[in-house]
């Protein structure tokens, strides 16, 4: 007997240290932290960081010299009778050799262009990471408010289902007593049993965002959100404000001015590959026993390729990253100005919820306390309920609209990028 309590006593023991390991191994997050998690791991960023270190191999490449030139050319008298008297074929006096080693020599600053061009290429890679980081974060921050709204309407419809969960059980007690008819007890439990539909529904749907959302962070094994995190990080200033440091600060921005810069580079590397450049070396020529030795020179006449559509095509691609320019600029002004009225809009929206919670609250208890004591008809009890939970939703709908309006603004204005610092 004493055996079988220790062994009860172990397993108690076993099942509570699993227990509290699983409970720790699920990581709450704040958006912050889920931003700041998805930076590190998220998998499309993973993937696009090679990019910056493909850019890099190019300055290498460019700061490479070419390679020289090494020709041989040997020449053999066919016919014996041409031979000297008294050697074969392999004799030097039968022999005619060429030994050319040319070496190209780059000018007009093309080797030069070409570094430039390459270290400009990786800063407009870089860029283009931290534009991709932008929108990750953005993607990352409302399916974190998702996961918020979702669980907020399963916490509802928990309350709900409570609070009618406690009336069914009054109800079949004085249905028992006669106190109620039977129709008063089926409408009590007909809701209960939709509310418990909803509610597997929005378990369900909480899960599956979850489930989107670490995908994004790029983390393994269960995880949440902190529920009392508001996310208000960085204050909001006036829209003058935001709309000079969007263009100061917003990556899409400063990765076509950096295309610009690259292009007025590419321009002159380009122009510069239009001048011949010149192979020289030294030849080593053995003619019949007799060896020469001497420098050489080689030029290409440049009579039909100049590179005149490549000068050409780069002058247009530097004249398309100007144009788009002027449209981003555009761009991100109506966006940042639709984003900002839009977040005080909502700001506005939200405040005048607060006396309408309270009110939905204090009617659905009254109601309750008077079905409870006769003075009214279940009906009006099911219509405070439902006026209590569209009450409810309304609200949260009215928060999220608030917050999703905030991560919007963020995203317009390029500080979201500072959340995952």
């Amino acid at each position: 007997m004493k055996d079988n309590w220790k062994l009860v006593l172990i397993t108690l023991l076993l099942a509570c240290f699993v227990f509290s390991h699983t409970v720790n191994a699920q990581k709450s997050y704040t958006l912050q932290e889920a931003i700041q998690t998805a930076k590190a791991n998220n998998p499309g960023l993973k993937t696009d960081r090679f990019n910056i270190d493909i850019a890099q191999t190019d300055i290498i490449t460019a700061k490479l010299f070419s390679n020289p030139f090494l020709e041989n050319e040997q020449y053999y008298l066919p016919n014996p009778k041409n031979f000297v008297p008294g050697t074969d074929l392999f004799s030097s006096q039968n022999i005619q050799m060429l030994v050319k080693h040319m070496q190209p020599i780059p000018i007009a600053g093309q080797r030069k262009n070409k570094i430039k061009l390459s270290q400009a290429n990786v800063n407009v890679e870089l860029y283009k990471y931290y534009e991709l980081e932008r929108n990750i974060f953005s993607e990352v921050a409302n399916k974190w408010l998702d996961v918020w709204m979702a669980q907020k309407q399963l916490e509802i419809i928990q309350k709900a289902k409570n609070n009618v969960d406690s009336l069914v059980l009054i109800n079949q007690n004085r249905f028992k007593n006669q106190v109620i008819t039977q129709t008063d007890l089926h409408r009590t439990e007909l809701l209960s049993k939709q509310l418990n539909i909803q509610l597997k529904a929005a378990s369900l749907n909480v899960k599956n965002k979850l489930s989107e959302l670490k995908f994004l962070l790029g983390v393994e094994g269960d995880i949440e959100i902190n529920q009392s995190d508001d996310f208000l990080y960085l204050a909001v200033q006036e829209i003058d404000s935001l709309i000079q440091f969007s263009l100061k600060n917003r990556s899409d921005i400063q990765l076509t001015n950096l295309l610009i810069e690259a292009n007025n580079i590419n321009i002159k590397l380009q122009k510069s590959l239009a001048v011949p450049g010149p192979q020289v070396g030294f030849v080593l020529s053995p003619q019949n026993g007799i060896t020469y030795f001497g420098p050489s020179f080689s030029l290409y006449v440049p009579l039909f390729d100049r590179n005149q559509g490549e000068i050409k095509k780069s002058y247009l691609q530097k004249q398309q990253a100007e144009a788009q320019l002027l449209t981003l600029k555009l761009q991100m002004q109506t966006e940042v100005s639709v984003a900002y009225a839009n977040y005080r809009l909502q700001q506005q929206s939200l405040e005048n919820f607060n006396v309408l919670l309270q009110q939905s609250q204090i009617i659905l208890d009254n109601v309750k306390y008077a079905y409870m004591k006769g003075g009214t008809s279940i009906i009006d009890f099911l219509e405070a309920q439902r006026s209590w939970i569209e009450t409810q939703q309304q609200f949260y709908e009215a928060m999220y609209a608030y917050k999703q309006s905030y991560i919007q603004l963020l995203y317009a204005t390029g500080l979201i990028n500072q959340l995952a610092l």
